[in-house]
Parts: structure tokens; C-alpha cells; sequence
């Protein structure tokens, strides 16, 4: 059975057309067992019952960003090995090395064509 149809991933972003987008291209890429919430909040109380192997995060979300998103996951003992991946419109040096610090698997910058989100996410997991 291929990784595609096995693997599951949450998409965290507060843009719904963002959120969208991904999980469009996930579905191109034959990813179907694909959860999506706003915020990182409604993703920590998600992953709590439905446990994901990757996470992909917007950087830029009220409340919670995307690397106290990470940070939180990895303080977990549930969700400290999920893959994550993040999602900025501003990779900036500090974010990136904050991600990393943080144990970021990826990230990718925006704008972005399928084929770098597909490229991305296969670094991580492997070829889907």
C-alpha cells in the first residue's frame, strides 16, 4: 500500500482559502485522509483523540502562530514525533531558525506551486 494511502495530515491555517488550496493539492497528490482546523488551539484539542503523522501550519495565525503550534507539539508526549511542516509568507532567518530550534521538519514559503508543497512534504515523509 502506498505512503498516500496510509498517512494522515492535519492542515492548521486560519484562511479557509489557504486551508483550501492544500487540501486540494493534497487530494492531487491522492492524500485522502486529509483533517483541517483554524487555529492551533482546535488543532491540539484534535490531535488529542485523532493522532496525525504530519502537520502542516501557517506561520501567521491570531493567538497561536505556527511555531508555538510546533513548540506545543513537541511539549507533548502524544504529539512530540509529528511531522511538521511550516507555512510563511515571511521565511525570514528568525522564523526559520526559531522552527528549527523548535524541531521544524520543513517549511515552505508562500507563494507556492503543488509541485513544492509535494516536494516539500516528501522530504519529510518520503515519496507519496
Amino acid at each position: 500500500m502506498a505512503l498516500r494511502d496510509q498517512i494522515r495530515i492535519m492542515v492548521v491555517d486560519d484562511m479557509s482559502t489557504s486551508r483550501g488550496l492544500i487540501t486540494q493539492a493534497l487530494d492531487a497528490f491522492g492524500v485522502r485522509n486529509v483533517a483541517s482546523t483554524a487555529d492551533g488551539p482546535s488543532a491540539l484539542k484534535a490531535l488529542e483523540s485523532t493522532p496525525v503523522h504530519l502537520v502542516i501550519s501557517d506561520y501567521n495565525m491570531p493567538g497561536m502562530d505556527g511555531l508555538q503550534l510546533l513548540h506545543r507539539l513537541r511539549s507533548g508526549a502524544k504529539t512530540k514525533g509529528v511531522g511538521f511542516i511550516l507555512i510563511t509568507g515571511k521565511a525570514d532567518k528568525a522564523i526559520i531558525d526559531q522552527g528549527r530550534k523548535f524541531g521544524m521538519n520543513n517549511f515552505l514559503k508562500k507563494p507556492f506551486e503543488p509541485k513544492d508543497l509535494q516536494a516539500c512534504i516528501e522530504a519529510v515523509v518520503g515519496p507519496l
